[in-house]
């Protein structure tokens, strides 16, 4: 079984984070932000990855740390869990519909982050969870999760949608990439023989 914990502690938030790469969805999620806990739940949901993410932050402050943080646990537990990646898919790519909403996502595990957002809202927050911080979330969870990242909605209107398919493709195309090729069990899908920066 690929799973991975993150204990993550600073000044500004306390992380617990647990995944299973080969589970089937389950989650329990509590960051203090009930909006981006559905996002989450969405994405434990879609890309089958069980996730369980308990987060105390400085919500008095704002939700920066929160959203930040939570972000770079999960990413740092998805990368521990996949190892040396030797055997996964590597690349996914879907289009996430969402009644008037459709958005792309394409990603790598390639080991060289990089985020190419093209989305936006036209609302300051979605419940009280201030929309601004949802680029910050998938360019901390791609950077520390070591993937190259391209999220595009191509068109849509309403925000909560628009959110939600970004969420529901990035769960997709991840369960794509991680998951292992029986045809390549074996070994690294690189012909540079690893995974990572270069």
């Amino acid at each position: 079984m690929r799973i991975a914990e993150i204990h993550r502690k600073t000044a500004e938030t306390s992380i617990d984070v647990a995944v299973n790469l080969d589970g089937s969805g389950t989650y329990t999620v509590s960051t203090g932000i009930g909006f981006l806990d559905h996002m989450l739940e969405q994405l434990s949901r879609h890309s089958l990855i069980d996730l369980n993410v308990a987060v105390v932050g400085d919500l008095h402050v704002d939700q920066h740390h929160t959203t930040e943080d939570s972000a770079i646990a999960i990413g740092e537990a998805v990368s521990k869990a996949l190892g040396d990646r030797k055997g996964i898919s590597r690349f996914g790519s879907v289009y996430s519909p969402m009644d008037e909403t459709l958005t792309r996502v394409s990603l790598d595990i390639s080991g060289r982050p990089y985020l190419v957002w093209k989305a936006a809202f036209s609302q300051p927050r979605l419940g009280e969870w201030d929309t601004e911080l949802i680029e910050h979330w998938f360019h901390s969870f791609a950077q520390s999760a070591g993937l190259t990242l391209h999220v595009e909605t191509l068109y849509g209107s309403n925000n909560h949608h628009i959110v939600e398919s970004c969420y529901k493709g990035l769960a997709r195309a991840l369960r794509q990439a991680v998951e292992i090729d029986p045809r390549k069990a074996d070994s690294i899908p690189s012909t540079k023989g690893m995974l990572g920066a270069g």
